[in-house]
């Protein structure tokens, strides 16, 4: 599937530059979490925690949104865990390091590609240390001209916010009316490339591939491959006429 809403906007300013999200728009998050919740279980162990029981809370609980917060602790209280140092866990969790993650299917081939005829940006939620990690396992820190973590700028400006879509085009060097952001949640990424005057384009993928296209993106597509094939058609087609 891959829906293109409206291109009156490529023919007036074309695409410049080109901006991701990270978690489950280049690979899949729920290949890291679970490696994650191991680690997490297994430092509970000093506490007397039964780790299987706490992995699978874990895991149930980060299926009902990630974004909720209060994962491990939600959990221990599922398995009336008690005596145990959540700071621990918590520390424990934020310096995971994963072994080698993939992305999906054409995404280093892709972005390898797109970054010979336009710069190319990485702009991701999350605590900076996390995310680092994630692009080291990936391989992908220098697949980027730029990576914005929008922690960085401060929580406050977390996706929906604008502020870290801009900062990646100000460090591009684009307008931000040339730049397309791509990614997989309409609430978040389709909304904060709305705010920032860009064009989105949706992946339905991952955790929330059952989000209606809410605010309505520029483009959607099914796989991050699609998002990238189409870009690089169009970019190759606006060097054409330039």
């Amino acid at each position: 599937m891959c829906s293109l809403r409206d291109n009156s906007s490529l023919a007036e300013g074309g695409v410049r530059a080109v901006l991701f999200d990270l978690d489950d728009t280049l690979y899949a998050q729920d290949e890291w979490l679970s490696g994650a919740w191991d680690s997490v279980a297994e430092a509970a162990a000093i506490f007397g925690v039964d780790t299987s029981r706490l992995r699978r809370a874990l895991a149930a609980i980060a299926s009902e949104g990630t974004d909720r917060g209060r994962i491990i602790d939600r959990a221990l209280e599922a398995i009336d865990a008690k005596s145990v140092d959540v700071a621990l866990l918590v520390d424990t969790f934020r310096s995971f390091e994963s072994p080698p993650l993939v992305p999906f299917f054409g995404v280093r081939y892709g972005l390898a590609s797109l970054a010979e005829l336009v710069p190319i940006a990485l702009v991701t939620d999350g605590d900076p240390r996390i995310q680092r990690s994630k692009l080291r396992a990936l391989v992908l820190e220098d697949s980027f001209s730029v990576i914005v973590f929008s922690d960085e700028l401060g929580r406050e400006f977390r996706k929906p916010q604008p502020a870290p879509l801009l900062e990646a085009a100000r460090r591009l060097g684009v307008p931000a009316a040339e730049c397309v952001y791509v990614g997989d949640r309409p609430d978040k990424d389709t909304a904060a490339a709305h705010a920032a005057g860009m064009r989105a384009v949706r992946v339905r993928s991952g955790e929330y591939t059952w989000q209606p296209d809410i605010p309505a993106p520029w483009m959607t597509v099914s796989r991050t491959r699609d998002a990238i094939e189409r870009l690089l058609s169009l970019v190759r087609e606006g060097s054409v006429r330039r």
